[in-house]
């Protein structure tokens, strides 16, 4: 009897472990859900992907800035208040003056470049500083991105003198300053307010989100990333370190898995959000150019005389930093 008894005990309390193992976890960003911005794609698929695995997780999306506005997600996936966000690195540069390097006028240059500086030495020192401070990365994904403007188009530095422009991090500021731009910072979600109401004149951003927030309503000019794609921000997908060491092996096998196929789908994508935004904005009737080799060379002059300069003096490592950046072929 008493063996039959503690066979049941011990069937519950194993039935208990196996409830116990399953568990919800919570991923959060800034992008508009269900409307084809990759970032939000690349989350979900992670959600199905584990859904596949039968490991016991389910991922509930919040999209939309509706858990956390943009730029506290840094301060939430690394305490663990959620466990997976879709993270523009350079807006957590104001603690991590670092990771201003994945947002550097023209250090990437290309997609192709792009998938190179994945495993770089670059990028390794990057990642450790990421896990540092309480966060992995599941998924690496670079995007290109251009500028708008509802004054003139954006091609040259002299057509930036005066404007008012948004960017996203402090080496773009740096330079844009340095043309005879001003400033007015804020999050790529606040973009088309801050040009309606004319607190802008332009902006630049990533393909996906010049598509994604609609900013072609606002925008009389759209200069593309083209084949000198001046602008390239790193945006992971990241998970808390805290929630991922909660996880059994099997959970753990799986979620890296996911992150790799969201990774290997942006990979398809990344090239294809370019071309969607120069339709999208000719569809809408906003002029759309490129610019010039020459143009690019212009603004890259400027780029190493102010950011490149700072970066190099203000953050530690900073020159390292660019020197193991310039050294990817």
């Amino acid at each position: 009897m008493k063996k039959l008894l503690l066979s049941a005990v011990c069937g519950l309390a194993l039935c208990g472990s196996a409830v116990a193992a399953d568990m919800t976890l919570r991923a959060s960003h800034q992008w508009p859900g269900g409307k084809g911005d990759v970032r939000d794609e690349m989350v979900q698929l992670i959600g199905k992907e584990l859904q596949k695995a039968d490991v016991g997780l389910t991922l509930q999306v919040f999209p939309g800035e509706s858990l956390f506005k943009a730029k506290d997600q840094w301060g939430a996936v690394t305490k663990g208040q959620i466990d997976i966000t879709a993270f523009p690195l350079d807006y957590a540069s104001g603690r991590h003056p670092s990771f201003s390097a994945t947002l550097m006028p023209g250090l990437v240059g290309s997609h192709e470049r792009a998938a190179r500086l994945n495993d770089s030495p670059f990028m390794k020192d990057i990642k450790a500083e990421i896990e540092k401070a309480g966060a992995i990365v599941l998924s690496d994904a670079w995007l290109a991105g251009g500028f708008v403007s509802s004054k003139e188009c954006i091609t040259s530095p002299e057509t930036a003198k005066g404007q008012v422009l948004r960017a996203a991090g402090p080496a773009f500021e740096e330079m844009l300053v340095g043309a005879g731009a001003s400033i007015s910072s804020m999050p790529s979600s606040e973009i088309y307010t801050g040009m309606q109401q004319n607190v802008l004149t332009g902006a630049n951003t990533s393909s996906g989100s010049l598509v994604s927030y609609r900013i072609y309503e606002v925008a009389k000019c759209l200069t593309a990333p083209g084949e000198n794609a001046l602008w390239f921000m790193y945006e992971p997908i990241l998970m808390s370190k805290r929630s991922f060491e909660r996880l059994d092996d099997k959970q753990k096998e799986a979620v890296m898995a996911a992150g790799k196929v969201a990774q290997d789908y942006f990979a398809g994508e990344a090239k294809d959000l370019d071309q969607k935004l120069v339709d999208v904005y000719k569809e809408n009737g906003v002029e759309v150019t490129t610019m010039s080799k020459e143009n690019y060379d212009a603004w890259l002059k400027i780029a190493k005389e102010t950011s490149y300069k700072e970066f190099a003096k203000k953050v530690p490592n900073g020159q390292k930093l660019i020197d193991e950046a310039l050294a990817v072929e």
